[in-house]
């Protein structure tokens, strides 16, 4: 059976017969016909409005220009804004109970069929339209009275390290499009619940990216002429040097959300083609609980807060990257902060910044170290000190010694177990006998998508699975996720953190001095610390519904 993709190809061939070897040698190199018609595009073969009318009449489905066509501002509310965004549908009319779409690409019959089924209209008829005028429209229709104006910065260094048109990019970035195309950006991403947002240039346009719940989705992929005066935008907002684009670059800025006030840290990194700039959303209200707002299970949490009450001492935070440490650290600190206590922190970078902390930026490039500061640091009577990463030796041997003399430390390090950490240290080249007095708990924790209320499913575990990974669960009724409009599909909504906690008590100090193995202490603290493993952990979450066994799988 002839495919979709063959018959256009066919009429494509008919309508320009003189470019049918070209044509052809891009139909055997993407079998992808979305990727073909971009190709035939971008090859100038024939325009996106000539493609347009070739399927307008193979399909019988009416061409629209919308260079001619005025879109009435209560059409945005046929089509939330995501879903238009993200399907790149246009609203253009609604009649009783059939609405009107305009599509760029009509034989995209999955993501045709996924709208259908996420909207409640009787039915729903198709368009077509440019893709840039669609864009476009959507930006008219969504972004001029519903998304918030944020301030910025006007902070702007002119020092000069490559030539070029400071005054022309400047005025582009003030450019009401421009603006109203950045304040969406961080809007949507800050209503979509995003950790991260990351603006990434590519050869032929800039691409935007939300991360959440901890995993990447598309948002935007937005014109490639407009890609320096949205990066200038941004660092603008972020008092960076908007003429520097050979160097990295830190900053951030503030925003107002929802009677809230949003912190974001902000990295520009240059790339083949040009500067790829990350904002990681910091939000303050995320910490004002201490660690009861984490969603740690009971027994671990009853572990780590033992181990806080502690005079003296470390505790090390042990996970990947990624895995809430640093969200972690912070909610103690937040906890512990009272008038009486002089705290101080050692980070890289300081994220979260907090009332009543001293707070220190390391810089190895003037010399202003782990180690170097933690070294002054002592020298200010501190009561608590958070070092962000013990991450060599000198900066381990300072803090284990400084623990020993009556300071309470906090810091984290980069094992895969709560265990682990005790080699780690050991293999650093710290006596055992100093790792044993000094610690007072190590923990590990990761973190796992929590299932959508509105849409998980209950199943039943195959035995099969269960053996294959090892798993002995009490229950073989789990839930999944499935996906629904809440989720926006994924079928997860929100992340909670696994923890496992290991207290170092006498028998434990004795089996570090004596190098016991990692096996050893484990087998020890499961029968007299209460003492769960990460999995463990997860699978008890997986029995309450709070997280599927895919996830828990997947982190550990």
């Amino acid at each position: 059976m002839e495919s979709l993709k063959e018959k256009i190809k066919k009429r494509i061939i008919e309508y320009k017969k003189d470019k049918k070897e070209k044509i052809e040698e891009l139909d055997k190199e993407f079998s992808n016909f979305y990727e073909f018609r971009n190709k035939l595009i971008e090859e100038d073969i024939l325009s996106e409005e000539e493609l347009l009318l070739i399927l307008s009449q193979e399909y019988k489905i009416p061409y629209l220009d919308l260079d001619k066509y005025r879109i009435p501002k209560e059409n945005r509310n046929f089509l939330p804004q995501e879903i238009a965004f993200r399907y790149k549908v246009l609203p253009i009319s609604k009649i009783g109970e059939i609405l009107t779409l305009a599509t760029a690409n009509p034989l995209d019959i999955v993501a045709l069929d996924d709208l259908k089924l996420s909207l409640s209209f009787e039915k729903i008829d198709f368009v077509l339209a440019e893709e840039k005028k669609i864009f476009k429209a959507l930006n008219h229709l969504y972004t001029s009275e519903n998304i918030p104006q944020f301030s910025s910065s006007e902070g702007i260094s002119l020092e000069t390290s490559q030539e070029v048109d400071l005054e022309t990019l400047v005025k582009e970035s003030r450019l009401p499009p421009i603006v109203r195309i950045v304040d969406l950006i961080i809007y949507e991403g800050l209503r979509r619940r995003a950790s991260d947002i990351h603006i990434e240039p590519a050869e032929k346009n800039l691409g935007v990216r939300y991360r959440i719940d901890g995993v990447l989705h598309q948002f935007l992929n937005l014109p490639k002429k407009n890609q320096n005066a949205i990066i200038a935008r941004l660092k603008v907002m972020s008092s960076l040097n908007i003429t520097e684009f050979r160097l990295p670059q830190d900053g951030r800025f503030k925003v107002k959300f929802e009677g809230k006030e949003i912190d974001f840290r902000v990295s520009s990194l240059p790339t083949q083609f040009g500067e790829k700039i990350v904002l990681r959303v910091l939000d303050k209200e995320s910490l004002s609980y201490g660690l009861k707002n984490l969603g740690f299970s009971e027994t671990p949490l009853r572990l780590f807060e033992k181990a806080l009450s502690a005079p003296f001492g470390i505790i090390l935070v042990t996970g990947p990257t990624g895995s809430g440490k640093s969200t972690t650290l912070y909610s103690i600190i937040t906890q512990l902060n009272k008038p009486d206590k002089n705290i101080i922190t050692i980070e890289d970078p300081v994220e979260y910044q907090l009332e009543g902390v001293t707070q220190i930026q390391v810089n190895p490039e003037i010399g202003l170290t782990f180690a170097s500061s933690l070294k002054s640091v002592l020298r200010q009577s501190p009561d608590i000190i958070m070092v962000g990463e013990i991450r060599d030796r000198e900066t381990a041997d300072i803090a284990i010694k400084a623990s020993l003399t009556g300071e309470f430390i906090f810091s984290t390090l980069h094992t895969n177990n709560s265990v682990g950490a005790i080699t780690r240290l050991v293999d650093m080249g710290i006596e055992p006998f100093l790792v044993a007095s000094s610690l007072v708990a190590t923990t590990a924790q990761r973190l796992v998508r929590k299932l959508c209320s509105q849409c998980k499913i209950e199943y039943q575990v195959p035995k099969s699975l269960q053996e294959k990974f090892g798993i002995l669960l009490d229950t073989q009724r789990l839930f999944r996720a499935q996906g629904c409009k809440h989720c926006h599909q994924t079928g997860y909504y929100g992340r909670t953190a696994l923890l496992e906690v290991l207290l170092i008590d006498e028998k434990i100090r004795e089996m570090i001095i004596k190098r016991a193995s990692e096996d050893e202490i484990v087998k020890y603290a499961r029968e007299f610390k209460e003492f769960s493993s990460l999995r463990e952990d997860g699978l008890k979450k997986c029995k309450e519904a709070i997280t599927s066994l895919e996830e828990v799988l997947r982190v550990a």
